[in-house]
């Protein structure tokens, strides 16, 4: 028969601990998401007035350096119609409302 120890290793903290961001990287990844959405931010407001009407409610997703755009109703296949056309290169979703953002709170 096998015996329980008394008192188990309660182990907590960070998975990777080794793994741990400085708050100079943490400010320079937000910095770096935050210059591509104002990238891409300029080609969603051209497009919303031609398909805010058509399209409300589906999402785009945008590659900003060669402007292409995909629609989709589902944002899992616009993203992915990107992903085809351009492989390996960030694209930032929009969900086409007046706003750009999709969700509920």
């Amino acid at each position: 028969m096998t015996q329980s120890t008394p008192n188990p290793n309660v182990r907590r903290g960070r998975i990777f601990p080794e793994i741990q961001w400085s708050e100079e990287k943490k400010a320079e990844n937000r910095a770096r998401r935050e210059a591509f959405y104002q990238r891409c931010w300029p080609i969603f407001e051209q497009l919303k007035p031609e398909i805010l009407d058509k399209y409300y409610g589906w999402y785009i997703a945008i590659e900003p350096d060669s402007g292409d755009y995909f629609i989709d109703k589902d944002h899992e296949l616009a993203s992915r119609k990107a992903r085809e056309k351009h492989p390996n290169v960030i694209h930032h979703i929009f969900g086409i409302n007046e706003t750009g953002v999709s969700g509920s709170i």
